[in-house]
């Protein structure tokens, strides 16, 4: 009779094998926990991983900006300051506000695309401070709104803007939208996360966005609205956001402009934040 085949081996050398592992992952320290500050920044990290992939993500913030400035300043330059010169010289800051400002709702895309996908799901599971790749998400934001700024600035020196207040003016008024952006980018990603899909959040998001702008002072003099125009567009932030860039830039800024931004950059970021947290943590 032919000896019967020893299966017990395998068995006993797998088991061996598990124990040794076992032994070895006891006998090591746990790695430390990363910090909040260390999570946000690999999260924004993952956000440039992102578009160094798929680079047509960029052209919301390289090829936009250049077409509002371009369609703007020689459509309606000439009939609304008589000079396409005098015109960029005044809408020029508003482009730049305006074009940032709809760069936030791709943050909401970003992360309901993220939540759709389930990607979300594993982002709880891992043992990281909670808001990490929310705070990080809008980090790695932050540096597509410098990239969409520095367009709008080079192309309008190109085509012959000139900011009284040198460069500093101009990094200063960049700096102050770029802030206020990242204020308001909580605010589309709460509605990246009630949404069902990503179309529905960037409807939505430039439903809210695009009255806000238009009704602004970025493209005419308040003063040549209807009162009860006027009226609102006094009121709105994108408006002293908008004179506030251009005080910075022609040296001639005011700073209650620039505090009423702070604090409206403040309140959204204090609203829809914790908001932002909490439907990101109730989401199952």
């Amino acid at each position: 009779m032919s000896p019967t085949p020893t299966t017990g081996a395998p068995g006993g050398a797998a088991t061996a094998e598990d124990a040794a592992l076992r032994k070895a992952l006891s006998s090591t320290p746990r790695p430390p926990r990363a910090s909040a500050l260390s999570a946000a920044l690999t999260f924004g990290w993952r956000g440039m991983l992102k578009v160094r992939h798929v680079p047509e993500q960029l052209l919301d913030v390289t090829i936009t900006p250049v077409m509002f400035v371009l369609m703007f300043t020689y459509l309606f330059g000439g009939a609304i300051e008589g000079s396409t010169g005098e015109y960029l010289q005044y809408i020029l800051p508003g482009i730049l506000v305006m074009s940032v400002l709809f760069t936030t709702v791709y943050s909401g895309i970003a992360l309901n695309t993220d939540l759709t996908k389930g990607v979300v799901d594993r982002f709880r599971s891992l043992p990281i401070w909670r808001p990490a790749p929310l705070v990080g998400a809008l980090l790695g934001d932050s540096v597509r709104y410098l990239l969409a700024g520095t367009v709008i600035i080079v192309l309008g020196v190109v085509l012959g803007y000139r900011p009284e207040a040198g460069l500093l003016g101009v990094l200063a008024a960049l700096a102050l939208v770029v802030v206020f952006a990242f204020g308001l980018s909580w605010v589309f990603t709460c509605v990246g996360l009630l949404m069902r899909s990503p179309n529905a959040v960037m409807n939505a998001g430039f439903m809210g966005i695009f009255p806000l702008t238009f009704l602004s002072n970025v493209f005419v003099d308040p003063k040549t609205l209807p009162r009860a125009l006027e009226a609102f567009v006094d009121a709105n932030p994108i408006s002293h956001l908008v004179s506030a860039s251009r005080g910075l830039m022609a040296g001639t800024a005011e700073a209650g402009e620039i505090a009423i931004v702070l604090a409206a950059t403040a309140a959204l970021t204090i609203v829809f934040a914790p908001l932002t947290v909490y439907l990101y943590r109730s989401k199952g």
